[in-house]
């Protein structure tokens, strides 16, 4: 008996000091760096690692699948740009806020953050890193008037001649958790043109017509000497700068929020006449090159293994730089999806996602799991070993167990919302997919106007697993799953969040919305 409490007690200690150690590892290892690279405007199709029959070359991102994980699955929580944006960085629904439907526009007062409400950049800046935005941030702000002018309420707009840029603005990006912003207010074709830099103005916009003189598109002020094909490589150059600043001793969060390839379509002179696509293959082919530099720069600093980089996209490819004539070509941005960006087909909002990671993630590795750019905020927060209150992220799971090569778990959340440039609403759960409109919800077609006009039934139901492409209607032959992604929709609706957790307000003191009243009452019947 004395022998066996001896070794009993050599074994006892072993243990204690083998769990000290793995315990003081975990303390010792360093937070990964985390860098999210955001396109705009580009679709599933135009990235040859997940589309062969691609006329584009991206073979920096294409590097990116192979040394990390491609996601086949992944969603924006909209299909377009504002919505899909305050989803990445809220881990919550846009439709949860006042914005029903389409984007916020460039001088609309107000913004669609709330700075008391955590997200992933103040989320990471407490857990100790340095947080930086570059690029199009497409939030909204509270632009500083000119004296004498009423400061506008209730997000109305101002007038252009009524802001004054040498003062600051408020409630934007370092308002809401960032140390750093340098970048523009909305997309590279809304006004003002001119580059911001942390809360004010870079310079004065004093072009009248500048919008229309240098061709960014609509008429606004704008920054003598800007032009469109600047803006890529000047946030390229910034983002790898502000690399190359960071110190070995403390982590940080790079939210590189491109403008492209977005409309105007500008590629640099480097791939000009290099696509056969013309101009938008060619922007497209700027926007990998861009990512290439910006992986060069982490890997030059001996970063790469331990930084998380993600790339992914707002929404789906505009059909309306060419998509027919592309398809002609053997090109089809949405791939084998059905629509484009502000469509509630898969087009609009099925988007590229991959992950490098080196160690954590293993190298050409692929997960078919259904995720949305929500998750990032609950992903990041495990991560960093972080809990957030039940007030936030309502709508974000995190993604480690399918990092990992697991699966997520659908006991946690059961489905995911989609939503259009209309405000038309889908919900998906596993192979299903119900759509809240008889059309398209966006600008493809049919329209849901023409689509009543047809005739079309106001629901549609689609076996993703079996019709990717969603052509075949199945409405009315599984009512019953009409019947339980109704409910589950409803409950997501009413709930304020679709993870568990105490039931949240949604900021619209209006439970239900239009689009959605006449199905959430027939559903019960």
């Amino acid at each position: 008996m004395n022998k066996w409490l001896k070794v009993s007690g050599v074994f006892i200690v072993v243990l204690l000091f083998t769990q000290s150690c793995v315990a003081e590892q975990r303390k010792i290892i360093p937070a990964p760096n985390i860098v999210v690279i955001f396109a705009d405007d580009m679709g599933y199709g135009d990235v040859s690692a997940l589309n062969p029959d691609s006329r584009i070359p991206t073979p920096n991102l294409d590097d990116m699948a192979k040394e990390g994980m491609v996601f086949t699955d992944a969603h924006t929580s909209s299909s377009v740009c504002t919505p899909s944006r305050y989803g990445l960085l809220t881990g919550r629904y846009n439709w949860r806020t006042r914005l029903k439907k389409s984007v916020l526009w460039n001088y609309r007062g107000g913004s669609l953050m709330d700075p008391k409400r955590l997200n992933l950049a103040s989320l990471l800046k407490g857990a100790g890193y340095n947080t930086a935005i570059i690029g199009k941030w497409h939030l909204g702000l509270e632009w500083g008037v000119k004296d004498g002018v009423k400061q506008p309420v209730n997000y109305n707009r101002i007038n252009e001649e009524d802001v004054d840029f040498t003062k600051p603005f408020r409630n934007g990006p370092i308002d809401n958790g960032f140390d750093y912003f340098y970048g523009l207010n909305a997309s590279s074709d809304m006004p003002p043109y001119v580059y911001l830099e942390q809360d004010k103005a870079v310079e004065v916009p004093t072009v009248t017509d500048g919008g229309k003189k240098f061709g960014f598109g609509r008429s606004g002020l704008s920054a003598e000497g800007l032009l469109p094909e600047h803006i890529l490589p000047d946030f390229t150059k910034k983002t790898v700068e502000y690399i190359e600043k960071q110190s070995a001793d403390k982590p940080f969060f790079v939210y590189m929020a491109l403008a492209a390839p977005h409309k105007p379509l500008a590629p640099t002179d480097r791939f000009k006449g290099k696509n056969i696509l013309g101009v938008y293959g060619e922007f497209c082919m700027d926007v990998d090159y861009s990512v290439g530099q910006v992986l060069e720069a982490l890997d030059r600093k001996g970063l790469k293994d331990n930084t998380l980089v993600i790339f992914t996209a707002d929404n789906g490819g505009a059909h309306y730089h060419g998509a027919p004539e592309f398809e002609k070509k053997g090109h089809y941005m949405s791939h084998i999806y059905r629509g484009y960006k502000a469509d509630i087909f898969e087009g609009g909002h099925r988007v590229p996602f991959l992950v490098r990671w080196p160690g954590s993630v293993n190298a050409g590795s692929r997960s078919d799991e259904t995720i949305c750019l929500t998750d990032l905020f609950a992903t990041c927060a495990e991560i960093t070993g972080q809990t957030f209150p039940e007030t936030t992220g309502e709508d974000s799971q995190s993604l480690l167990p399918a990092l990992k090569g697991g699966k997520m778990d659908t006991s946690k959340r059961a489905g995911i919302v989609h939503h259009s440039f209309r405000g038309t609403f889908a919900i998906r759960k596993g192979k299903w997919k119900l759509i809240f409109a008889p059309g398209s919800g966006g600008w493809g077609v049919p329209t849901d106007i023409d689509a009543r006009e047809q005739g079309l039934p106001d629901l549609q139901l689609y076996d993703l697993e079996a019709d990717a492409g969603e052509k075949n209607n199945l409405q009315d032959k599984y009512p019953e799953v009409v019947k339980e992604l109704s409910l589950l929709m409803k409950n997501y609706v009413n709930n304020g969040r679709s993870t568990p957790g105490a039931n949240q307000l949604n900021d619209d003191p209006n439970q239900f919305w239009e689009q959605l009243k006449p199905f959430m009452s027939r559903e019960e019947k």
